[in-house]
């Protein structure tokens, strides 16, 4: 089976190296193998005594293969060249005796039969052949070419020689961004119907265009030779345009949005596929970015095989006991005290390292990972808040919020760890409360209805409106460090936070500014009549036992009469 396999294997390997011979050089060699094989029965067949005998059948060999080169016009025509070779050598060489002219010509008719049943015969099956591949080519909704087709003609593109001027091939990748409404409110056939529709407007771009092809519900592949960088970006700032302008589907007038992602050939080095793939890295980054169009730079490609691999160990480790909480206190900038603490989960690996949480924690928050994630987090804090007291805030993703069944079991986690809920209080950013508004206010009153309180994280750099602060059953809000950053050097950052804690104190919240880094915006938050802050200032995360001894040593501090007790961490 082996030896079989590796046949095969090296049969293919000659087809596709055959295949990219010259057409011209393929025919040549072709008909010089026919001719040959003719020669070399002919000689057979009289070397072996002449046609009285088996060995004419041979002639069959080089008539089949032309069947399966040319098709019936070429089996028929090697066949007619067969028969008259065949009826020029006599029955017997030995003697000399002739062949009857009806010998012959039931020879030649014989051969002729043969011959175009298997020239048509190989004509079907190429037909059908071609069938199938041109059907595994393209799209069967939309008829556009699909990713196969775009792989086979990149790759053709790909082993041209260089050009002098460097321009090479581009490929842009162009998705359509809002196609879920449009899926919803028009069907699938709208959406195969505006796809073709933006192909068809996309061949405005002009000569360099050499393909457009459809790899995805949404998605378009643009194929560009030759073309440079500068170009390339003007090409698909123009396919922009075109795109999202006028479109019709089922008779229907859309303005759609796109997004695009480009990639550019560098070197000898590239493949169809890695250029694909940079072409849907720039696509995502244009997305995240709000941008139009990105091109492709190595530093988007932020997601490694490592990293990869990192987020599938997730559970393994949660099981194996490798995470924990750190805890980052708060204080109360009246008088300086601890008045909680902030969980933030960590992740020790098997070498007792710390992985950074910006390596696990942006993937698993999208994923379903998130759910026994912050089950973990939720128990660490309330058996943190058990032994030791205080308030614990643990933060929730817009996962978290949809999830009825961890809202119950947070609840049902408070009365079981016998502290107060007030304790507990949940830290929602304004992103993950934008996503669907309502149903997030639902879920806020669940948890407040629970007795656990609420605060807005990241205030002031979400969602922008004060409005639907009137409406959610909030207690805090925290505000983002970047208001704080600039308070002591701008006049305006000072007004702009005054702002955003009047805000908080006109709705009845406690407000808490994070990222404070210097005793300048520790005071000026206190002028500025601020109840809460957390930073760097006063301590990074600690884990527990650090922790307390953190706070033991600001406790002395403060018994002391040093009014900040403030040290670096």
């Amino acid at each position: 089976m082996a030896g079989m396999s590796s046949v095969l294997h090296a049969w293919r390997a000659l087809e596709r190296r055959w295949q990219t011979w010259p057409q011209n050089v393929r025919h040549v060699c072709r008909v010089l193998t026919l001719g040959s094989l003719l020669a070399l029965g002919t000689a057979l067949v009289y070397v072996t005594g002449g046609t009285r005998y088996a060995y004419p059948y041979l002639m069959l060999i080089p008539v089949l293969l032309a069947g399966a080169w040319y098709t019936w016009r070429g089996s028929l025509l090697v066949a007619l060249m067969a028969g008259l070779l065949m009826a020029a050598m006599p029955l017997s060489v030995e003697t000399g005796e002739v062949q009857t002219p009806l010998n012959w010509m039931i020879r030649l008719g014989l051969y002729l039969v043969i011959g175009g049943f298997a020239g048509g015969l190989f004509e079907r099956l190429r037909q059908s052949y071609l069938s199938v591949e041109l059907a595994s080519r393209t799209d069967p909704r939309a008829g556009l070419p699909n990713e196969i087709a775009l792989e086979m003609d990149l790759s053709r593109w790909l082993k041209r020689p260089p050009r002098q001027d460097a321009r090479s091939v581009g490929v842009v990748m162009v998705r359509v961004e809002d196609i879920g409404e449009i899926m919803e409110a028009l069907g699938a056939d709208a959406c195969d119907e505006l796809m073709v529709a933006i192909s068809q407007r996309l061949t405005r771009l002009g000569p360099n265009l050499v393909g457009c092809y459809r790899v995805g519900g949404a998605e378009l592949v643009l194929l560009f030779w030759p073309v440079g960088l500068k170009e390339l970006e003007r090409l698909a700032c123009k396919a922009a345009d075109l795109g999202e302008d006028n479109l019709v589907a089922l008779g229907v007038p859309l303005r759609i949005q796109l997004v695009l992602g480009s990639s550019l050939q560098n070197g000898r080095g590239a493949s169809p596929g890695s250029l694909i793939r940079e072409a849907r890295i720039a696509m995502l980054a244009a997305s995240e970015k709000h941008r139009v169009h990105c091109h492709f730079q190595p530093s988007f490609a932020r997601r490694s095989v490592q990293n990869i691999q990192l987020i599938a160990r997730v559970r393994r480790g949660l099981a194996q006991g490798e995470f924990e909480l750190h805890y980052q206190p708060k204080l109360r900038l009246a008088d300086g005290r601890v008045s909680g603490f902030e969980g933030l989960i960590r992740w020790r690996d098997e070498h007792g390292n710390l992985i950074a949480p910006g390596m696990f924690m942006p993937k698993v928050e999208n994923t379903t990972l998130i759910a026994p994630v912050t089950r973990f987090v939720m128990s660490e804090a309330c058996k943190f808040a058990r032994r030791h007291g205080g308030k614990v805030s643990i933060n929730f993703s817009v996962r978290n919020l949809m999830d009825d069944v961890l809202l119950e079991e947070l609840g049902q986690l408070v009365k079981q760890s016998g502290i107060s809920p007030s304790q507990l209080e949940v830290e929602v950013t304004e992103s993950a409360l934008v996503h669907d508004l309502f149903a997030a206010k639902q879920a806020l009153e669940r948890i407040r209805g629970c007795g656990i309180q609420v605060s807005i994280d990241d205030f002031g750099t979400g969602f922008s409106s004060f409005e639907y602060l009137r409406h959610l059953p909030i207690t805090g809000l925290k505000i983002d460090r970047a208001f704080v950053e600039g308070l002591e050097q701008d006049e305006r950052a000072r007004k702009l936070m005054a702002c955003l804690i009047d805000v908080g104190h006109a709705l009845d919240l406690q407000v808490t500014a994070e990222g404070v880094e210097t005793q300048g915006q520790h005071r000026i938050l206190q002028e500025l009549g601020c109840e809460q802050a957390q930073g760097f200032l006063y301590s990074k995360a600690l884990p527990v036992e650090e922790l307390l001894a953190w706070h033991h040593e600001r406790e002395r501090l403060l018994r002391l009469g040093d009014p900040l007790a403030i040290k670096h961490r």
